[in-house]
């Protein structure tokens, strides 16, 4: 969710999750937001953080290294960490 429009975090996009991450990021270094909206948007920048990390994490177990055979040719794919 975007604050603004009230998007559930569980279903943003990796993109979504990221900007808004950052977007915070860069309100809390500034140092002009009100203690109480401070926790509230870390509690929220630490939900954000975490649908990445699973965003990512799903990602990287789909990605699939090109395996070669002994002329140099594709011969497949094999599991990026098999």
């Amino acid at each position: 969710m975007t604050e603004e429009t009230g998007e559930a975090i569980d279903k943003m996009s990796f993109e979504t999750a990221l900007a808004e991450l950052e977007k915070i990021v860069t309100d809390l270094e500034r140092g002009e937001v009100p203690l109480e909206r401070s926790v509230a948007l870390y509690e929220r920048g630490e939900k954000l953080k975490k649908r990445c990390e699973a965003l990512l994490s799903r990602a990287e177990e789909r990605v699939e290294k090109i395996r070669a055979g002994a002329d140099g040719e594709a011969a497949g794919v094999e599991p990026l960490d098999s």
